[in-house]
C-alpha cells in the first residue's frame, strides 16, 4: 500500500488522538480534519523530523530517550499549524501538554492499526 496506506493509518490514528485527548480537537470537518493533519505529518515527518532528530541528539542521549517524545510533540504542533493554515482543515492544539499526550497516542495507534493492516 505504500504511502497512501500509511497516510490512512495515520488519518485513523489523527482521529484517535482527536477522539481521546481532551485539548485536540478536528479543524475543517470531522474526516477533513485528520485526513489533511496526517498528509501534513507525513510530508513533516520525511523532511523536517530527522534534522530535529539529529539536533537533539544530545539531549536525548541524555534523557535516555525520553526527549524524542519533545520532537514528536513538536513536529505534531508544527503539522497542525501548517495543515489548518495551508489546507483549512487539521487539528487544533490548546497546549503543549495535549501535543504530548497525542503524538504519544498517535505513535501507539499507528503502531496497532499498522501492524493489524500490515504495513511495515
Amino acid at each position: 500500500m505504500g504511502f497512501l496506506g500509511k497516510w490512512l493509518v495515520t488519518a485513523v490514528a489523527c482521529a484517535v488522538a482527536i477522539w481521546i485527548v481532551p485539548g485536540i480537537e478536528a479543524v475543517g470537518g470531522t474526516w477533513a480534519g485528520p485526513i489533511m493533519c496526517a498528509l501534513t505529518l507525513a510530508l513533516l515527518n520525511a523532511t523536517i523530523k530527522p534534522v530535529m532528530q539529529v539536533l537533539a541528539l544530545p539531549l536525548t542521549i541524555g534523557t535516555l530517550g525520553i526527549f524524542y517524545v519533545v520532537v514528536n510533540a513538536m513536529v505534531l504542533e508544527l503539522a497542525s499549524f501548517l495543515s489548518r493554515n495551508i489546507f483549512h482543515a487539521g487539528i487544533a492544539i490548546e497546549s503543549f501538554g495535549s501535543a504530548l499526550v497525542g503524538a504519544v497516542i498517535i505513535s501507539i495507534v499507528s503502531m496497532l492499526v499498522g501492524g493489524a493492516v500490515g504495513e511495515e
